[in-house]
């Protein structure tokens, strides 16, 4: 297998992931799951025989900055896939540049609606994550008054709109405010003064990585978490560690990846995750795991459709199914489908309670 990789040209990839800004938080997990996949990949021969070769680019830019270096790879001929977790402000940058010249796999959990050609998104939608977790929130605690607190940019303000049409339906559920403060805001004392003065017994987070590790301090200094629980669709192991357990009580997150899930498959990768990097490997979490992931779809793809051309890797999306670490996966639409699951925070770890979504059949 070795001596195939090594006689076609590398394949190389732009693994577009935070290395700075409020979501750094994520960098070093993204990146040592992203190398994870690159080495299983060419222990098993690589890509259509390519070595896989990862060209970092720092997500956590100015995105129109990301934008302008990814397209400075692809015109250079230095890369020729792009995938990675970064925000949607980035991606919206991002998309335009590589539509056409290469296959785009965008990792995170987003807000759902993207249809450029060529883009597959590996992520969980609010269809099947923020509104399953709130209505099980409703239904288990009778969590009926909520507040939303977002960064001011897409995902989150799309994501509400999303949650506010879901609410509309819903009886005896409302949404009682809504507020949006810029990527790294450290100050959230205006914030959660209208939280407490709305009545709320539930806020709704749609905060990247430190900006959600301040809320939370500053939420549980305040006394808010004795009657008011989060939820959020972003909150993973490294922002339990930057809360600090005094900071966690009544915080409930959905993702299709905890490191607690008690699956052969997710055990199995953790398993592996730690033989490669050792005790001092990165905390593993979802924004790492959706590295890895967006390298084996691109992987899968490329065998079933024998080239890289996004036509082809589109068609044989149609049809792809395979066993991930978050279980059974299936790509729909150029979504990857999946089971998506709600956590307690306990702590600096995670219960897992609930399933929300199943994968498909």
């Amino acid at each position: 297998m070795v001596s195939l990789v090594r006689r076609r040209p590398p394949l190389d990839v732009a693994l577009v992931v935070p290395r700075s800004g409020p979501a750094g938080i994520f960098g070093p997990s993204c990146e040592a799951c992203g190398t994870l996949a690159a080495d299983e990949l060419n222990d098993a021969g690589g890509v259509l025989g390519r070595e896989v070769r990862l060209r970092l680019v720092d997500g956590g830019q100015r995105p129109s900055l990301v934008a302008a270096q990814v397209g400075a790879l692809l015109d250079a001929g230095d890369v020729q896939a792009v995938t990675g977790w970064h925000i949607s402000a980035v991606r919206q940058e991002v998309a335009p540049v590589v539509a056409g010249r290469a296959p785009y796999v965008y990792t995170p959990l987003y807000e759902g609606g993207e249809r450029t050609p060529g883009l597959f998104l590996t992520g969980e939608t609010p269809d099947r994550q923020v509104l399953p977790a709130l209505h099980w929130l409703v239904r288990e605690l009778g969590v009926r008054r909520w507040c939303i607190v977002g960064d001011d940019y897409v995902w989150p303000r799309a994501s509400a709109r999303t949650t506010r049409a879901y609410v509309r339906s819903a009886p005896d559920v409302e949404i009682v405010d809504e507020m949006y403060v810029p990527l790294g805001t450290e100050d959230f004392a205006p914030v959660l003064d209208r939280v407490d003065r709305s009545g709320a017994t539930g806020v709704l987070m749609f905060l990247v990585g430190a900006d959600a590790v301040r809320f939370n301090r500053a939420f549980a200094a305040t006394g808010l978490d004795a009657h008011c629980v989060r939820l959020s669709p972003l909150m993973e192991e490294n922002m339990l560690l930057g809360t600090g357990p005094e900071g966690t009580a009544g915080l409930y997150a959905a993702a299709g990846f905890f490191e607690a899930l008690p699956s052969a498959a997710g055990l199995d990768f953790s398993r592996r995750y730690a033989a490669r990097f050792g005790v001092a490997a990165p905390m593993l979490n979802a924004p790492g795991e959706s590295c890895y992931e967006g390298l084996v779809l691109l992987a899968r793809l490329a065998a079933a459709a024998g080239e890289l051309s996004t036509p082809a890797l589109e068609a044989a999306g149609r049809s792809l199914v395979y066993e991930s670490p978050r279980g059974v996966v299936a790509l729909a639409d150029n979504h990857l489908l999946q089971s998506v699951h709600l956590a307690r925070a306990d702590g600096l770890d995670f219960d897992v309670l609930a399933r929300l979504a199943d994968a498909p059949a």
